[in-house]
Parts: structure tokens; sequence; C-alpha cells
């Protein structure tokens, strides 16, 4: 999962937080506030589900990137949900620890950081934990990040058959889907985030799949 020698993957650390907590707010400019992670839910985080929360650190221990996930059921027949309020609020009580899947909260790499094959590292490292785990794979909702710019032209319904039918790319969620998640429909309200209009994609990748090159 490394690559050479400016960037590695690795557990989180409780002395990350305040770096992560400023990276929260470059990677999601746009997010509201109230539902960005601070220092505090980041240290909590480590507390309660330290395998599952990872970092992409420069050779001087700072962090560029990071995930956060913890595990949890959902029916997929009714995926339906909102964030942060079906993670139990930013400290994540909703984890549970006999979860079938582990759910991924956010990824987010630093804008000077990407391109590099960061985030693919971070899925891995996440999948690597799901086999480990014996669950039934990944979970996450892909924000729709392209569709706040066509609002006015089309429905969030029309451009996610698009995307889906590969017709439309978005930023965010087709880069999911291209390093193997399968998208399971759209959630609406999902976030406060005009890039996204709210909306996010259920998306699945299953332990027994691996994480595929963009």
């Amino acid at each position: 999962m490394a690559s050479a020698r400016r960037w590695w993957v690795a557990p989180t650390a409780a002395h990350h937080a305040e770096g992560l907590a400023e990276l929260q707010r470059l990677v999601f400019p746009t997010l509201d506030p109230s539902e960005r992670f601070a220092a505090d839910h980041y240290r909590r985080h480590v507390e309660m589900f330290p395998q599952g929360q990872f970092v992409a650190l420069t050779r001087e221990d700072k962090p560029v990137a990071a995930t956060t996930t913890l595990r949890l059921n959902l029916d997929l027949s009714r995926p339906q949900h909102r964030f942060p309020e079906f993670l139990g609020g930013l400290f994540l009580t909703a984890h549970d620890p006999a979860g079938e899947w582990l759910y991924g909260a956010d990824v987010g790499v630093h804008p000077d950081w990407r391109r590099q094959g960061i985030a693919r590292a971070l899925y891995a490292a996440r999948q690597a934990t799901a086999r480990r785990l014996g669950l039934r794979g990944q979970l996450t909702v892909g924000m729709l990040n392209g569709y706040g710019a066509v609002a006015d032209r089309m429905s969030a319904e029309d451009y996610y058959g698009r995307l889906v039918a590969g017709e439309v790319r978005d930023p965010t969620v087709s880069a999911q889907m291209r390093i193997g998640f399968r998208p399971g429909g759209l959630i609406l309200d999902y976030v406060q985030d005009p890039r996204c209009g709210g909306y996010g994609v259920l998306l699945t990748l299953p332990a027994d799949q691996r994480v595929s090159s963009p």
C-alpha cells in the first residue's frame, strides 16, 4: 500500500487528530461545518475502533489523507439514511462491534497530494480490514459532487441514471465505481453540501472483491 518514499498508509493515532481536523476543512470546504469531523471526534474514533481508522503520512508524520470507518448494519433494500444521524453523530456512537459491514464515513486527500493513488490505498486498507474481520465488505455513500453544477438542468434521478449508464462522469462517485464499488441507489438529503445538492449514492464493495486500479 505504500508509494515511492513520499507517503504511506498507517493506522490513525491520537496525535494525528489536530492535523486531520485541518485536513477536513481543506477537503470538504463546502460541507456544513456541523458535519465535519473535529480533533475530539478523531481521538474518540481511535479509542472506539482503532482497526478501522487510517491515514496517509509523509516522512514528517504529517497526515495528507485519511479515512474514518465503523461497523454497522444496513438493510440494503431500504438504504435511505442521513449523515451523521445514521452514524450516531460525529463521535460514531452507532458503531456496532458485531456489525456486518465496514461503513466508510469518508475518504479525504489533501488537494496537493491527489492523483498519486492515495485514495485507492486507503480503500485497499479498508478492504483488507473487512476481510480480516470477516465482514460482508465495505459500504459507503459517495457524494454526487458533480450534481450541484447541473442541478438547474436535470433532476438528481436523471443525473444518477446517466451516471450508472456511463453517460456522465461524477468526480467522486465515478472514481469510486472504477475501483470496484457497485451503485445501489440514490440517497437524498444525505449531507448539507451544495456541491452535491445533498445527494449521495449507496455503494458496496463485497469482501471477496479486490480494489481495482482506477
